[in-house]
């Protein structure tokens, strides 16, 4: 195996998710090339990183063998960070599919794809846990992509880890919620089941090491922290670091893994779809079996304390540099509705409010970039909340995912229950709603600045109702539209402090 050299261009495959999000800007920081790639290239452009000069951006989908190969090309060595949480359901061809399925296909294009174009290295981050019939399906999956990337003849380097605690990570948001919201827990008996948790800064570590090391090509290494605790004591030293008060937690033989995921589901933001793997996952013991990689890449491994406390500390600077909820599928933006909105029989509903204002689209466009989150959507919130806590009832993903920066929006950012389908600062911001709905919405905000220093503020909602429930659903809501709608209005005119010019 020939030593890794900088100039060689580095693959990234899911660089958009929530572990790629923070491998590439070190990649760039070590000199490397990259080529950053996921299925949404606004998602990529809008990081910070995205104008490096040693970056290519680069949209692939590693279900799609020949948009894989595209991306393969020219490449050295390709980090493998694609995994699908997605619910069961339909794939493009209408074929039944299931996350498990989505990623065994993945693997396969994926090995096929690297011997063809002669990649010379393969880095595919798993999870912990010993093979057996009790393994979870969600942990099974992590275990076969490695198998089938480890029979093509790319050499595989697969590090096995088990919960990755760091701010905004999945694992660690359904830690952080349950215990600060809940003085007192009744649990699954898995809660007694032993893991090795590991900061995500140690991750990274391994990862770019691995790189480096050409002697860990065709190896697969258990990654952890120096800690093996039980949940429950995982959930008890949060609490101390979090500063809150003792948790009572009770656990109960009757609490299976599906009624886990559908409590995280109503009391945290992570959707029941995402939370029954995880939720399957933690019944099996994942401590690392072997150590071998610390000779070879030795760090400080931090202690599940520090590791906590830096990822609170994060979350209350608001510098959270990826979260779990940048991963997934950005819609294009091209059209008013993603996808084929045939079904919607031609009908698409709107409603539009415009308002005339004295001043710069500067100065209004600060106060629509804080809608959300802690700032709240400017009027009626307690219905904005009302409208979450039903969609979470029907297993939506509810109003509780917040936004990853109170300052700043970027494209494939989750905004509560929507999703940041385009920014152009000052101009015009775009969201798709994510909520349970027959049919599909988006909410548009457009700021044009006028001759004589005034700028017109116009606020649209857009519809695409799904057959006669849908339309019934749009004339229903029409009435509540008139007061949410015309109350937003006048809160973000009123934040940014400026005059309309008519009444």
């Amino acid at each position: 195996m020939q030593t890794q050299s900088k100039s060689q261009l580095i693959l990234v495959l899911g660089a958009t998710g929530y572990v790629g999000g923070r491998l590439v800007p070190r990649l760039l920081a070590a000199g490397y090339r990259v080529r950053a790639a996921s299925r949404s290239t606004a998602k990529l452009k809008s990081r910070e990183w995205a104008l490096h000069p040693n970056v290519e951006i680069m949209a692939v989908d590693v279900l799609d063998r020949a948009s894989l190969e595209q991306g393969l090309n020219g490449c050295h060595a390709a980090f493998y960070l694609v995994h699908s949480m997605e619910p069961p359901g339909k794939s493009s061809s209408g074929a039944n599919r299931d996350f498990a399925e989505t990623d065994r296909k993945a693997a396969v294009n994926m090995a096929a794809a690297a011997e063809q174009l002669g990649l010379q290295r393969i880095l595919y981050l798993s999870g912990l846990g010993e093979d057996s019939p009790s393994l979870s399906k969600h942990l099974q999956s992590r275990s076969e992509v490695g198998r089938i990337l480890q029979a093509g003849k790319t050499p595989v380097t697969i590090l096995r880890a088990a919960m990755i605690i760091g701010s905004g990570s999945a694992s660690f948001e359904i830690l952080r919620y349950l215990v600060d919201r809940l003085p007192i827990m009744i649990t699954p008996k898995w809660l007694n089941t032993p893991c090795q948790p590991i900061a995500i800064r140690n991750v990274l570590t391994y990862l770019l090491g691995c790189l480096a090391c050409p002697q860990t090509a065709g190896h697969i290494y258990d990654i952890g922290g120096p800690d093996i605790l039980t949940y429950r004591q995982l959930m008890d030293i949060y609490a101390e670091e979090a500063g809150l008060g003792k948790r009572w937690i009770i656990p109960v033989p009757f609490f299976t893994p599906r009624l886990s995921s559908y409590w995280i589901h109503l009391v945290t933001p992570v959707s029941a779809s995402i939370a029954r793997p995880l939720a399957e996952g933690l019944r099996n013991p994942v401590v690392c079996g072997e150590h071998a990689i610390q000779a070879l890449i030795p760090q400080d491994l931090l202690p599940i304390r520090q590791a906590i406390r830096l990822a609170l500390d994060n979350i209350v600077r608001q510098s959270v540099e990826s979260h779990w909820t940048d991963a997934g599928y950005l819609p294009p933006e091209e059209t008013p509705f993603p996808g084929d909105p045939g079904w919607a029989g031609g009908a698409i509903f709107q409603d539009r409010r415009t308002v005339q204002l004295q001043g710069s689209t500067e100065q209004l466009w600060n106060a629509i970039m804080r809608i959300g989150g802690a700032t709240g959507w400017y009027y009626g919130d307690w219905l904005w909340r009302l409208r979450g806590a039903l969609d979470k009832l029907f297993g939506g993903v509810g109003h509780r995912r917040g936004r990853r920066n109170q300052q700043n929006l970027s494209p494939g950012d989750a905004l509560d229950f929507w999703r940041v389908l385009n920014v152009e600062p000052p101009h015009r911001l775009r969201l798709l709603a994510e909520m349970k709905l027959p049919g599909q919405a988006l909410l548009e905000f457009n700021l044009t600045q006028q001759p004589g220093g005034a700028c017109e503020f116009s606020q649209t909602a857009w519809f695409a109702p799904r057959g006669l429930g849908g339309m019934l659903y749009w004339y229903a809501v029409l009435p509540v539209h008139h007061f949410i709608f015309n109350g937003m209005l006048r809160g973000i005119v009123r934040a940014s402090h400026l005059e309309t010019t008519h009444p």
